[in-house]
């Protein structure tokens, strides 16, 4: 069994690149804390995230918990808190988040953590997307800044090639001439 707690910014740049169902598809169980929701819902009236959040996405919103003064001592943001806060109290859990001090927190406190990237990596090994590559090349255009070195470090994993990347010559690989 999968569980799943989920930050906003996972939820919104996986809706603006129309894979946000992923997040309902990957694991046995997903879990937006209320302030997490909050977030997303005080975007755009527009945007995918939004939209999703009331749609599909409504189901999986949980209150938030109480705030262990561990969590509270890290200062992190609303959501963060709230997702590392769920996680503290949960057995067998991952936390999605993209954000590096929550990502820091959670692995201090032994919580198994995944990013964007991760999910997309996993729907590639799963079969629910062909290829990862054009996502991810896609990340920064969707509100996501990743390094470069983490774009082909995912694409050695999902087993693909680098000349996936749109500032590449076909066949060509950045640094080659």
């Amino acid at each position: 069994m999968s569980r799943w707690i989920v930050n906003a910014s996972p939820i919104i740049v996986l809706a603006r690149m129309g894979q946000v169902d992923l997040l309902r598809r990957l694991p046995t169980v997903l879990i937006i804390p209320a302030a997490v929701a909050a977030e997303v819902e005080a975007g755009p009236a527009d945007d995918p995230g939004r939209i999703w959040l009331a749609g599909p996405g409504r189901t999986a919103i949980r209150d938030d918990p109480a705030m262990p003064p561990s969590i509270a001592a890290w200062d992190l943001g609303t959501g963060e808190s709230a997702v590392l806060a769920w996680a503290y109290r949960q057995a067998e859990c991952e936390i999605v988040v993209d954000d590096h001090a929550a990502r820091q927190c959670g692995q201090a406190f032994g919580v198994r953590v995944l990013g964007t990237v991760g999910v997309l990596l996993r729907a590639k090994h799963r079969g629910l997307i062909e290829m990862v590559g054009p996502l991810l090349w896609a990340l920064p255009r969707h509100g996501c800044h990743i390094a470069q070195s983490l774009v082909r470090e995912a694409l050695r994993l999902a087993g693909e090639a680098e000349s996936n990347s749109p500032s590449s010559p076909a066949g060509q690989t950045q640094g080659e001439e």
